[in-house]
């Protein structure tokens, strides 16, 4: 199973949360997935029968994000100990990698954490996340990945989005030198995917390409369970293939 772009040299990862999601993502000619739960919230680890269901329902590969909840990267024994039995379930389930990040109070790399984390994907790569633009020091965070043999580095480039950092990202991509793969995240758009590319030298995107779905019937009455509540309870946002498909088509053109 090979993580390229179908038709194209940059790999584009799509970010969803559904088995429909992925099946979309797939179609509009996706590498590979990174699978979550509660994207509302920045992101939280999939449910164990989520995890199955997509990694039976598609062909490329699944990377499953492994974040106990939504809010600080730092994370107490009770939330590692979380972690590490979903990275153990992960692995179980037939995923193809994990997406984690823990950072010390400080903002830095917890260094022991991740090399827990490394340790107990083995022998699946493991991607440091966005965790890795709330740290101080971007190119000594990347330093450390490397040496704890992270495999990739979910970036921006800096807060915010990758089309604002993209010296940022460049700098980073010379720095990597291929021992860690980096992986633009943040923002990207169909507009200016290429260009992004062209400027940074990443050869992987990452984007979630959403699009709200209304339900067809609602009979029941909608019971206000969000915070904060959406005009329609009853509606939620799923992969948007057109979205997707056309970043993949704008990087068709992009020299490797």
């Amino acid at each position: 199973m090979s993580d390229t772009a179908r038709g194209g040299t940059v790999l584009v990862e799509a970010c969803v949360d559904t088995v429909a999601g992925s099946r979309a993502a797939e179609r509009a000619g996706c590498g590979r997935l990174e699978l979550c739960a509660a994207l509302h919230d920045g992101g939280t680890t999939p449910s164990a029968g989520t995890i199955a269901a997509v990694v039976a329902a598609v062909a490329i590969p699944v990377v499953v994000l492994v974040r106990p909840r939504g809010g600080a990267f730092v994370h107490d024994a009770a939330e590692l100990d979380v972690m590490r039995r979903d990275v153990v379930h992960a692995r179980e389930a037939g995923a193809h990698g994990v997406s984690a990040g823990v950072l010390r109070p400080d903002g830095t790399l917890d260094d022991d954490a991740m090399a827990r984390l490394v340790e107990w994907a083995h022998p699946l790569p493991v991607t440091c996340h966005r965790a890795f633009d709330a740290t101080p020091d971007p190119l000594a965070t990347l330093e450390r990945c490397a040496a704890l043999g992270v495999a990739r580095i979910l970036t921006a480039g800096g807060p915010g989005r990758a089309r604002e950092h993209a010296p940022g990202l460049a700098a980073l991509v010379r720095a990597a030198a291929g021992r860690v793969t980096i992986v633009a995240a943040g923002g990207v758009r169909a507009d200016h995917a290429a260009a992004l590319v062209r400027e940074t030298g990443v050869r992987e995107l990452h984007l979630r390409g959403a699009r709200p779905v209304t339900p067809v019937q609602n009979a029941a009455r909608p019971l206000p369970l969000r915070t904060p509540l959406p005009a329609d309870a009853d509606a939620w946002h799923d992969t948007d293939e057109t979205a997707l498909a056309a970043i993949v088509a704008a990087l068709r053109a992009v020299s490797p």
